[in-house]
């Protein structure tokens, strides 16, 4: 079950809403007993710690599954850069499924090592 938390904490806020309608209502039993159990959710949901993703060290270490990738027409390629220092660049080859990490931006021309197709070439 994912987002545990944010499931905790609406579901507390339509207990208690409820209850503030039931107290409206003079049902003064279900009132109480559907308020209060919209607190305990709220108390529970704001204890479950919550996942903060991937750490510095898993980030900077990612790279995509060295997979095939469907024909198209044409060559196709997967390139990811980083945005923040170090520049690292990787780059997935489709026909052959090669991936190959640079530690520079992305270059200008790059031929795959593996099948020695060109994925692309940028003239300027």
């Amino acid at each position: 079950m994912q987002k545990v938390r944010e499931n905790f904490l609406i579901a507390s806020v339509i207990c208690i809403t409820a209850g503030a309608f039931f107290s409206v209502a003079n049902i003064m039993s279900l009132a109480g007993t559907i308020g209060l159990s919209g607190v305990v959710l709220f108390i529970l949901g704001m204890s479950i710690k919550t996942n903060q993703g991937l750490t510095p060290e898993e980030i900077s270490n990612w790279t995509p599954e060295s997979t095939q990738l469907p024909d198209a027409g044409r060559v196709m390629y997967r390139v990811d850069v980083t945005l923040d220092e170090p520049k690292k660049c990787t780059v997935l080859c489709g026909p052959c499924g090669h991936l190959e990490a640079l530690d520079s931006d992305r270059p200008s021309e790059y031929i795959c090592p593996a099948c020695s197709v060109k994925l692309w070439d940028e003239e300027e």
